[in-house]
Protein backbone atom coordinates (compact mmCIF):
# COMPACT_ATOMS: atom_id res chain seq x y z
CA UNK A 1 0.00 0.00 0.00
CA UNK A 2 3.21 2.72 0.52
CA UNK A 3 4.58 1.85 -2.41
CA UNK A 4 1.17 2.59 -4.23
CA UNK A 5 0.71 5.96 -2.46
CA UNK A 6 4.68 6.93 -2.74
CA UNK A 7 4.23 6.07 -6.71
CA UNK A 8 1.21 8.24 -6.73
CA UNK A 9 2.58 10.97 -5.12
CA UNK A 10 5.67 10.78 -7.42
CA UNK A 11 3.81 10.40 -10.39
CA UNK A 12 1.83 13.61 -9.22
CA UNK A 13 5.08 15.12 -8.57
CA UNK A 14 6.65 14.78 -11.86
CA UNK A 15 2.98 15.50 -14.11
CA UNK A 16 2.80 18.71 -12.46
CA UNK A 17 6.62 19.89 -13.69
CA UNK A 18 5.91 18.63 -16.65
CA UNK A 19 2.58 20.73 -17.49
CA UNK A 20 4.95 24.00 -15.74
CA UNK A 21 7.82 23.92 -18.20
CA UNK A 22 11.19 25.51 -17.93
CA UNK A 23 11.01 28.95 -16.67
CA UNK A 24 11.29 31.68 -18.77
CA UNK A 25 13.86 33.56 -19.69
CA UNK A 26 13.79 37.74 -20.04
CA UNK A 27 14.12 38.89 -23.45
CA UNK A 28 17.83 40.18 -23.99
CA UNK A 29 18.63 43.98 -25.27
CA UNK A 30 20.35 43.00 -28.80
CA UNK A 31 24.02 45.29 -28.87
CA UNK A 32 23.19 46.86 -31.97
CA UNK A 33 19.66 47.60 -33.65
CA UNK A 34 18.92 49.42 -37.01
CA UNK A 35 18.34 53.31 -37.08
CA UNK A 36 14.59 54.26 -37.06
CA UNK A 37 14.67 56.85 -39.83
CA UNK A 38 18.17 55.75 -41.80
CA UNK A 39 18.03 51.89 -41.45
CA UNK A 40 21.18 51.26 -43.31
CA UNK A 41 22.95 52.57 -40.26
CA UNK A 42 23.82 50.13 -37.27
CA UNK A 43 23.30 51.93 -34.12
CA UNK A 44 25.00 50.70 -30.72
CA UNK A 45 22.33 50.34 -28.37
CA UNK A 46 24.19 50.98 -25.56
CA UNK A 47 25.77 54.14 -26.82
CA UNK A 48 22.83 55.20 -27.97
CA UNK A 49 21.30 54.90 -24.71
CA UNK A 50 23.78 56.85 -22.66
CA UNK A 51 23.42 59.68 -25.29
CA UNK A 52 19.98 59.49 -25.07
CA UNK A 53 19.51 58.99 -29.01
CA UNK A 54 15.88 57.36 -28.53
CA UNK A 55 12.24 58.10 -28.36
CA UNK A 56 9.74 56.03 -27.31
CA UNK A 57 6.12 55.28 -29.30
CA UNK A 58 3.31 52.90 -28.34
CA UNK A 59 5.04 50.52 -25.77
CA UNK A 60 8.72 50.40 -27.86
CA UNK A 61 12.27 51.58 -28.04
CA UNK A 62 13.26 53.56 -31.44
CA UNK A 63 17.22 53.97 -31.88
CA UNK A 64 18.75 56.76 -33.78
CA UNK A 65 21.97 56.96 -35.82
CA UNK A 66 22.38 61.14 -35.76
CA UNK A 67 21.73 64.20 -34.16
CA UNK A 68 18.63 64.84 -37.18
CA UNK A 69 17.02 61.29 -36.83
CA UNK A 70 14.95 61.74 -33.33
CA UNK A 71 13.20 65.28 -35.42
CA UNK A 72 12.47 63.80 -38.18
CA UNK A 73 11.01 60.38 -36.17
CA UNK A 74 9.12 62.94 -33.98
CA UNK A 75 7.22 65.00 -37.00
CA UNK A 76 6.43 61.49 -38.06
CA UNK A 77 6.77 58.35 -35.60
CA UNK A 78 3.91 56.35 -37.40
CA UNK A 79 6.06 56.43 -40.25
CA UNK A 80 8.66 54.46 -38.68
CA UNK A 81 6.27 52.24 -36.35
CA UNK A 82 7.86 49.61 -38.67
CA UNK A 83 11.16 49.84 -38.09
CA UNK A 84 13.91 48.04 -35.68
CA UNK A 85 12.95 48.59 -32.27
CA UNK A 86 12.82 46.50 -28.84
CA UNK A 87 10.02 47.09 -26.14
CA UNK A 88 10.08 50.01 -23.54
CA UNK A 89 11.90 49.11 -21.06
CA UNK A 90 9.78 48.50 -17.51
CA UNK A 91 9.57 51.73 -15.25
CA UNK A 92 12.61 51.68 -12.71
CA UNK A 93 15.06 50.90 -15.09
CA UNK A 94 16.73 54.15 -17.39
CA UNK A 95 14.42 56.19 -19.71
CA UNK A 96 15.10 58.54 -21.80
CA UNK A 97 12.83 61.20 -23.93
CA UNK A 98 9.59 60.11 -25.28
CA UNK A 99 8.31 60.81 -28.55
Amino acid sequence: MKKIILFSGAMVLLASMAVAGPPKKAAKTPASIKCAVMPSNDVNVKDATSKKMFADYKGSRYFFCCGGCPDSFKADPAKYASAAHIATPKAGKKSGKKA
